[in-house]
């Protein structure tokens, strides 16, 4: 049984949600109708990964009640701006086939037009208000990201979702999203950024990781997503095999001791295996969101 997070808006979160990050939309509706089989309740989309429609689609053929499905999806770079982002709202939704979106959250900071970035998030606070959507976040913001947009918004945002595993577990962002009450949701929670992309060290074979691992009968992967669980993240797998969605989700039977959450949070490296936030320009990573 997943586990909840009440966000600070009062809404509740599965702990477990199920990602389609790089998901070919071919095989998106599939996986998303298993993971939802499995037990997941939570399922996170996004514009640019140009597959909303075909996840609308999984939750359709899931045969579930739209209010048993929380749904969370991204806002693009390309569409920020305040009428821009009202518009993103209506693509995505039209894309999912649902009237309303449960979390709605800002993909990236533009910080070299964070003009732009404010009024996007106002027309967030614009779809709170309108009850078009339950909860409204941001991604891949850094202290200083969040703490200029703290400055200028009137909703403290609910969910900051971040590159979070355990060779970069980002202390400093967790603190400031503590700070203001803001969850911190992980994206490649098991690391799979660390091996996706070659070189380094695998975190699935990270001899500390599989050493925490076996007494419980577990994998590292499941072992990680423990981690987090237990520490009070959200956290969003992303998987096309069946065995692995079921695998991922099974992390609720065992807990972790002191030591081995302490164990695994010595393995933080302090290096980002994603973009620089400060790095995402229009100019190097726009490119435009096709219409409902």
């Amino acid at each position: 049984m997943n586990m909840s997070i009440t966000l600070n808006t009062g809404i509740e979160l599965p702990s477990i949600g199920f990602g389609v990050f790089q998901t070919p939309p071919e095989v998106t509706a599939t996986s998303v109708a298993a993971a939802l089989a499995t037990g997941y309740r939570h399922i996170d989309t996004a514009a640019a990964y140009l597959n909303e429609r075909e996840v609308g689609e999984g939750i359709r053929r899931s045969g579930l009640d739209r209010s048993e499905v929380f749904i969370e999806s991204k806002v693009w770079i390309s569409d920020y701006g305040y009428d821009e982002t009202l518009h993103a709202f209506e693509k995505s939704s039209k894309k999912l086939g649902v009237e309303q979106i449960d979390l709605f959250i800002l993909h990236q900071p533009l910080p070299s037009e964070f003009d732009k970035t404010i009024a996007a998030y106002h027309a967030l606070e614009r779809l709170l208000a309108d009850d078009l959507v339950r909860a409204i976040g941001v991604s891949n913001f850094m202290p200083e990201h969040l703490s200029a947009l703290l400055e200028r918004a009137e909703v403290v945002p609910a969910v900051n979702q971040v590159e979070l595993h355990p060779y970069f577990s980002q202390p400093d962002v967790r603190a400031a999203d503590a700070a203001s009450s803001i969850l911190t949701q992980a994206w490649s929670p098991i690391g799979g950024i660390t091996f996706y992309r070659g070189g380094g060290h695998s975190t699935l074979e990270d001899p500390v990781i599989l050493e925490v691992a076996k007494p419980h009968g577990k994998t590292a992967a499941q072992v990680m997503l423990r981690w987090h669980v237990q520490q009070g993240r959200s956290a969003i797998p992303k998987s096309v095999r069946p065995e692995r969605i079921s695998e991922n989700f099974d992390v609720f039977d065992f807990e972790l001791s002191s030591h081995e959450l302490a164990s695994i949070d010595a393995l933080d490296t302090g290096a980002r295996g994603g973009p620089e936030p400060d790095a995402i320009t229009l100019e190097s990573f726009g490119r435009p969101i096709p219409e409902a």
